[in-house]
């Protein structure tokens, strides 16, 4: 039986990486105009550090986790999110005594063991950003609209901001009893894992995806109805600063996020052309995340988006992406001495920054120029024994069928400065 990748982990073959470039390109000049600055974290961290931040009860850690001993008898877990590897590092590296807010962006495998369906991957790619060191409203706004920027570099459209406030310490006891009380009539009634989320964490009763849990959803407790009056005032802040900066959004009070160490904004930014599992981009604060892991009291505020999912959204939309790079030259040769002069020629022009590549397969003439064309080549330079006797070669245009003849030794610099050739 041949080898294949596992369930869920896909590659990226070579005619699909340019797609990915320019996402990413994208991505790393959004982040530039806003000042956040690329982070690198390990693939592997301790398995402690996802269970005391994004919670023990969470999906996350009792479900979907890559977690083994190493060889040290140590427990670690192939990073499943990239916040809390985030804040270890801003912690580690005592990055809170450097002027604050440390913003951040980091482009990773994240790893999480689910069943893969259209954009949700066990292996994905994830796009993250996180503003540690500041608690303004106006620092959530920002975080809302680096993703809205970057989406529109892209081009996708059909989107909208949901947009809601799950509140603080202070007062989330209160509305976690109020969901107790709505839905302790009707626990029976829900599914093994919100039965253990009654107990447990009760804020994930709204999350949950399955039809005999959602319908209770609509008349559940709100959390904007049990907001303390500073997070009630944070919450109308955001408002204003996305408005101000001419965003729309959405108010759902009955958006929660999967993950234990959320506080007060929480939002998602969702695509129409997704289906059920709509959302491009989800994040919001949690300003005791960093304290959690050992740091000073630190608020901070993210987001984090699958490129996977992204790239399918821009597919559904037929928004325009680059197949591979076509080369600038194919040199084709007939015989071997041509061949030999060919290959001086080709690092000639790699030198020179030419995209440049020749035949290795012993192909005819015929088929050599069928082979540059599938390739993408502008122009073919065609060497064989007369050209040789010229110490020249053909150059042909492939889109016009143009030919020129030019000394060996002029190739490079012709390509480049020629009114037909290649401009750089």
């Amino acid at each position: 039986m041949p080898a294949s990748a596992l369930k869920g982990m896909l590659d990226t073959l070579p005619d699909e990486t340019p797609r990915w470039r320019l996402v990413e390109a994208r991505v790393r000049e959004v982040c530039a105009l806003f000042g956040y600055s690329e982070i690198r974290t390990p693939v592997l961290e301790q398995t402690e550090l996802f269970i005391r931040t994004v919670g023990e009860s969470s999906d996350v850690v009792r479900k979907e986790m890559y977690t083994f001993q190493d060889r040290g008898g140590r427990s670690v877990t192939m990073r499943p999110e990239g916040t809390a590897p985030a804040a270890r590092a801003y912690v580690q590296h005592r990055m809170y005594l450097k002027p604050q807010p440390v913003k951040v962006f980091y482009i990773a495998p994240m790893f999480r063991y689910e069943r893969p369906q259209g954009g949700r991957l066990r292996q994905h790619t994830q796009f993250g950003i996180e503003a540690f060191g500041s608690s303004h409203p106006a620092v959530d706004a920002e975080v809302v609209s680096v993703g809205l920027s970057l989406f529109g570099r892209l081009g996708l459209g059909g989107l909208s901001v949901q947009l809601n406030s799950i509140g603080c310490p202070r007062c989330r006891p209160a509305y976690r009893e109020a969901l107790r009380d709505y839905y302790r009539g009707v626990v029976g009634e829900l599914c093994g894992d919100c039965r253990e989320r009654f107990e447990k964490n009760p804020l994930r009763l709204l999350d949950c995806k399955r039809d005999e849990c959602r319908k209770y959803r609509e008349r559940a407790p709100r959390t904007v109805d049990y907001l303390c009056a500073e997070c009630a005032d944070h919450f109308e802040a955001v408002k204003e600063y996305l408005g101000d900066a001419g965003f729309t959004f959405e108010v759902n009070p009955l958006l929660v996020r999967g993950l234990d160490y959320y506080t007060r904004t929480v939002f998602e930014i969702v695509s129409a052309t997704l289906g059920a599992q709509n959302s491009v981009c989800s994040g919001g604060r949690y300003d005791g995340l960093v304290e959690q892991i050992g740091g000073p009291p630190t608020p901070g505020v993210g987001f984090g988006l699958g490129l996977e999912r992204l790239l399918l959204s821009l597919e559904n939309q037929g928004v325009a992406l680059p197949g591979p790079a076509g080369l600038d030259v194919f040199v084709a040769t007939v015989g071997e001495e041509a061949f030999k002069s060919g290959l001086r020629t080709l690092h000639a022009l790699r030198k020179a920054g030419l995209t440049s590549d020749t035949d290795y397969m012993g192909r005819s003439l015929k088929a050599q120029l069928k082979h540059a064309d599938r390739l993408g080549a502008r122009f073919v330079l065609l060497l064989g024994e007369d050209e040789l006797a010229r110490l020249s070669c053909t150059i042909r245009r492939m889109d016009t069928g143009a030919q020129w003849q030019v000394p060996l030794d002029e190739v490079p610099s012709w390509l480049l400065r020629h009114e037909n050739g290649i401009e750089r």
